[in-house]
């Protein structure tokens, strides 16, 4: 049997924001922490990660100096329980130092890109956490049964109940023009 590493033996509290930004680098990289709680993250396959990534530089391209987009980093929901995700792709504003601990405030757009692996966390959990957080639009990237076709899901924040509501629905080439103007073509972003 082997022994857990030192950094996944948590007080029972959970482990803190503190605990967490005391953590190396390359140990934050492939988790997410759940009410204080460790939940490691298999990397995702190369497809999904190339789409991210492409996605991504069509929003680079897009959204304009006001808003820098950025991949996989921490996401800082709650500090107690301590509630950190990593998002495939965050959208948020520029202006934000990069010290300065990325929160649902600076966030205009969070896209989650489903593996077979994290569908309960990307339909049901991720989408209430960050709306219960206050992030006005959230993408979910889904499988189709055509292993050449993508589905997106966009949503708008309700602000009055603070849960997404469904924007629309999209297999081929669309536009949006909310938080910022951008053309996207699935199937060449695959």
């Amino acid at each position: 049997m082997t022994a857990l590493p030192d950094w996944m033996d948590l007080p029972v509290t959970g482990l803190s924001a503190n605990d967490y930004d005391a953590l190396p680098e390359e140990v934050c990289r492939r988790i997410e922490i759940v009410d204080g709680a460790i939940l490691v993250n298999p990397s995702p396959r190369r497809s999904h990660q190339n789409f991210a990534r492409r996605l991504a530089h069509a929003f680079e391209d897009a959204c304009g100096p006001q808003f820098e987009v950025s991949t996989g980093v921490d996401l800082r929901l709650r500090d107690v329980p301590l509630l950190n995700r990593r998002p495939d792709i965050v959208v948020y504003d520029a202006s934000l130092p990069d010290e300065v601990v990325l929160r649902p405030e600076y966030c205009v757009l969070v896209v989650e890109v489903m593996s077979p692996g994290s569908v309960t966390a990307d339909q049901i959990d991720k989408p209430g956490e960050y709306a219960a957080g206050g992030i006005q639009h959230f993408w979910r990237v889904e499988n189709t049964d055509d292993p050449e076709k993508l589905r997106v899901f966009r949503y708008l924040l309700d602000p009055t109940t603070r849960t997404y509501a469904p924007a629309a629905v999209h297999d081929g080439p669309f536009t949006v023009t909310d938080p910022f103007t951008v053309n996207v073509d699935l199937a060449k972003l695959l």
